[in-house]
């Protein structure tokens, strides 16, 4: 804080108390005020108990705020409303703000002034969160247990991935976790306030504190680029002109006045004698009163969801049950096999040893790998897109998303207003009303707006010669926002008469701009005629005609003025702005991108769905909606929203596809009512302070390079360039990614099962080992090497054009299906190998495990070509050559290690020609049952990946 200086408490000061709690007590029974309590810190009790009756009833549904909203919402209307002296009283300060000793006292029962009060958890509780996953804990057990069995190989791989799946999961979700701490950026910077202070004369002093030490009742004092510290009622202004980018993303500017008192029918962000925390002065200067901090304010309603940790998605629990099942399947199994083992040979080391590798092999050891190489990937290729990946998993979410909720402003549109025509009042294009359209634009100097800079570059790039050095500046009326016009008085030299002549240009809003009209030209002879209530209304009506088609609309007016002595020049003043002629109107447009057409078409036709969730007018984004092909048969405003029960809004919600009027806690609203009720992946593209309560829920949030921090922080993908073509291509790699990690899931889940069953079998046929422990593991990990490949496989077109969801009933029902045929041709080689080549059951163990060897490595490599396409594999589709490469590797491998030193070594012995002729036929007949089986599938189920 800044220096103290101690004031001593008075009889006037406690009988001034004792009056402002009756007085604020009184006013609010009579006015009826809904529930402002907790809004502030010491905040008098007798009204805290008055008003806690108006809480006690609030109800949160699909289309109302929360309870904590509407204490910010009633608190902030209540100021609006109320006169400077009943809003000192509320915050219990004066006109000469805050003693230092009040100030401190306030400040620790608030504590610091942060829009957002988080806990951030501990780094070892992330850790252990990521550490302790099913998946995590088979592997590391196997990995052990491979220690046990002196297969220290195995046991590093498996650990190895355990540690990478860790690592990335913990430093996405610390990430995550510290990205609301960025808040703070936008109220980081020295605050003018004026404290009182002295033990028997008060007087008043202007010293500069941090933000964080901001109090409600602190009087501050702002200029241009200032941030306000809090929720502020305005006690002054001069020409106050204020950016609230940071709470609607739009990028026009508010005009702000202290001399107004607001009703409930204002919308909250409209409130014109209010500032907002986070929002800055763009021009214009003045004092306030800070009546809400810290939590209490309207942004910290924006931020109130930010870092809670979201729930599991459907391919999360899809993992999560996979784990679980393999789990049982390897009790069950290993536990027989280890039992069966034993009767046979007596030896417990020897079976427990067999036990632990079947469960080796049991596991899919590769997934964690494989999952984050096709994220990888996807992450290396949009990057290649101008495309920044933050989170790897929103990859995969873009591929299941099938609809996309996006901004208009900067998004469909160029987020730059362009001027498009000049009108008189007629409705005809007429070159005087630009020419002094221009001329306005090109002397004001109070405050240079998009909408001159526009104009400027019009006549410019138009080739229009206005020659203004023919004109000088004798005056200007500067923009306010009670008049909400701005006029320029301009003269120029006429040498023949000796004479000066002098104009005065107006322009604004039309409504105003006519009020001070009482000519207008006719439509016949151009001549200038008195302005008619008729003309008047046609103004008006043909003004709210180009409103409606989303365009933005001037007025220009122009009075003459003929001063014939150059030394009794009068300057312009309010009461100059009289008996003007309207000129006409100027028209501007916030254009559409080219590319966003084409964009929308590409996503449509892929499955997505666009819906616009926009702060903007429902004129406006309608209008533009069509332009880029988006249907606005079925459009909504918040306002409307707010007035629906749950399941209307819920139901009104799922039809929309224009929202306008959106405050952010409604777009919220409608992403979680999207996903819970509507069961959709979400996506959400906005750059907006505004928009950080719906990236951070949706599940793909979507920001631009150019957005704020905190949205930048909170995305899981930031776009490089504003183009909706970049998230075609981010869904297309989705989708393909989706596609290859299912694609391993289950070959690998139908391969292990099909083959542990196999083994299982064949140990109770047999009455032996079918393989030796070391050469189950390395067909195991051979298995494992081929499949990192997967990832570079190509997805189908079909695929890729619908969105891919994870299903809880897709696996088992595949796994029913499938996994049986890998068994049944294990059982076909078992039975061939016993009773074609088995004389002698002694001398054939080596031999048998030769042949069991080849026959399980080969279906383990070849069984991803029938898994990974709905069609005829080497036929109808081919594999991408990674994978042809791959498969032919350790084809080549498993058949020739029998043939090997190595193979000696690991107890194999050559093999027959005439095995390998056998092999043929079998993997031939596999591969015809198994597409038969894959069409009766794909006919019950409507899909196979």
């Amino acid at each position: 804080m800044g220096r103290r200086y101690p004031l001593l408490p008075t009889q006037n000061n406690s009988d001034s108390a004792d009056t402002s709690n009756n007085s604020v007590r009184q006013h609010l029974i009579d006015r009826s005020t809904p529930d402002v309590e907790n809004s502030i810190a010491g905040f008098p009790s007798i009204i805290s108990g008055f008003l806690r009756r108006f809480t006690s009833g609030v109800k949160v549904d699909g289309g109302s705020r929360s309870e904590e909203e509407e204490k910010v919402y009633s608190w902030l209307f209540a100021v609006a409303k109320s006169n400077r002296d009943i809003v000192y009283e509320y915050v219990q300060s004066t006109e000469r703000g805050l003693s230092f000793a009040e100030a401190e006292k306030r400040l620790k029962e608030n504590g610091p002034n942060t829009p957002l009060e988080y806990t951030f958890p501990r780094w070892w509780h992330l850790l252990w969160n990521a550490f302790f996953h099913p998946f995590n804990m088979i592997l590391i057990v196997l990995s052990v247990a491979s220690y046990i069995a002196c297969d220290y190989l195995n046991g590093c791989i498996m650990l190895v991935l355990v540690f990478v799946s860790v690592s990335l999961r913990f430093y996405q979700e610390f990430s995550s976790s510290k990205a609301a701490m960025k808040l703070s950026e936008y109220v980081k910077c020295p605050i003018k306030v004026q404290r009182c202070a002295g033990r028997v004369v008060q007087t008043e002093l202007v010293v500069q504190i941090d933000q964080k030490d901001i109090v409600p009742g602190d009087i501050i004092i702002f200029e241009p680029g200032d941030l306000f510290p809090g929720d502020v009622r305005l006690l002054s202004s001069k020409h106050l002109v204020v950016s609230q980018a940071s709470l609607t993303g739009e990028s026009e500017t508010t005009d702000k006045t202290a001399d107004i008192q607001e009703d409930e029918r204002t919308p909250l962000l409209d409130l014109r004698n209010i500032c907002f925390m986070g929002t800055h002065v763009v021009s214009g200067s003045g004092t306030g009163l800070v009546v809400s901090t810290g939590s209490k304010t309207y942004i910290s309603t924006i931020f109130s969801a930010i870092g809670k940790q979201k729930p599991p998605n459907d391919f999360e629990k899809g993992i999560r049950r996979i784990s679980y099942f393999l789990v049982g399947v390897m009790l069950v199994v290993v536990s027989i096999i280890i039992c069966t083992e034993y009767l046979a040979s007596l030896d417990l080391s020897e079976s427990f040893l067999f036990g632990i590798s079947v469960a080796c092999a049991l596991t899919p050891q590769m997934l964690p790998l494989i999952v984050n190489t096709c994220l990888a990937k996807g992450a290396l290729a949009m990057a290649k897109d101008r495309c920044v990946v933050k989170s790897l998993t929103a990859i995969r979410d873009m591929g299941s998303m099938d609809i996309l909720c996006i901004d208009k402003t900067g998004t469909l549109t160029m987020n730059h207003a362009i001027m498009v025509d000049y009108l008189n009042g007629w409705g005809t294009q007429t070159e005087e009303v630009l020419r002094f359209a221009f001329l306005n634009s090109y002397f004001k100097t109070d405050q240079k707006y998009p909408l001159d800079d526009a104009i400027l570059a019009h006549v410019y790039t138009n080739g229009f010669r206005f020659q203004p050095s023919k004109w000088r500046k004798a005056g200007e009326i500067p923009f306010d926002f009670i008049r909400r016009k701005v006029s320029v008085i301009l003269e120029t030299e006429t040498s023949a008469a000796d004479r000066n002549e002098r104009f005065m240009i107006t322009k604004g809003a039309v409504e105003e701009v006519l009020k001070v009209c009482s000519y207008v030209q006719s439509s016949d002879n151009g001549g200038v005629i008195p302005i008619s209530s008729e003309e008047r209304h046609r103004i008006q009506n043909l003004t709210e005609e180009l409103s409606n088609e989303g365009l933005r609309v001037l007025g220009v007016a122009l009075k003459r003025l003929v001063v014939k002595s150059k030394n009794k020049r009068k300057e312009g003043d309010d009461s100059t702005e009289l008996d003007m002629e309207f000129l006409g109107l100027i028209i501007f447009y916030d254009p559409p991108k080219e590319t966003a057409k084409q964009a929308l078409w590409r996503l449509a036709e892929k499955g997505v769905k666009a819906k616009v969730l926009t702060g903007d007018s429902p004129a406006l984004a309608v209008k533009v909606c069509k332009e880029v092909g988006i249907r606005t048969n079925h459009v909504i405003t918040g306002p409307e929203l707010e007035l629906l029960d749950q399941e209307t809004f819920h139901q009104t919600v799922q039809r929309a596809t224009v929202l306008a009027c959106l405050t952010p806690s409604q777009k919220l609203r409608i992403v979680q009512s999207l996903q819970m009720v509507g069961n959709h992946i979400v996506g959400f593209l906005g750059d907006g302070v505004n928009d950080s309560l719906a990236l951070d829920a949706a599940n793909v949030g979507i920001s631009v390079d150019s957005g704020a921090s905190v949205t930048k922080d909170l995305s899981d993908i930031i776009l490089l360039e504003k183009d909706l073509n970049v998230l075609v291509l981010g869904v297309e790699r989705g989708r393909a990614t989706f596609g290859n990690t299912t694609k391993y899931i289950k070959l690998s889940v139908i391969a292990n099962v099909g083959s542990i069953l196999s083994l299982l079998i064949a140990t109770l046929f047999i009455g032996f080992e079918p393989l030796k422990p070391r050469q189950l593991l390395v067909q195991n990990f051979l298995y494992s090497i081929g499949q990192i490949a997967i990832p570079w496989d190509k997805m189908e077109d079909d695929y890729i054009k619908k969105p891919q969801r994870w299903s809880p009933r897709d696996l088992p029902m595949f796994i029913l299906w499938n996994g049986p045929l890998c068994t049944l041709c294990d059982v076909a080689a078992l039975l061939f190998i016993w009773f074609y080549y088995a004389s002698d059951k002694a001398a054939s163990q080596e031999f048998f495990r030769s042949e069991w060897f080849v026959e399980g490595l080969l279906m383990q490599t070849l069984i991803i070509h029938l898994i990974r396409t709905e069609k005829i594999p080497f036929i109808q589709a081919v594999a991408a050559w990674p994978v042809i490469i791959s498969t032919v590797l350790i084809s080549s491998i498993a058949i020739a290690i029998p043939f090997t030193p190595f193979g000696r070594i690991m107890g194999f012995v050559s093999l027959p020609l005439s095995y390998f002729g056998f092999l043929v036929v079998l993997f031939v007949g596999y591969f015809t049952i198994g597409q038969v089986i894959k069409r009766i599938y794909i006919h019950v189920h409507k899909r196979w990946l």
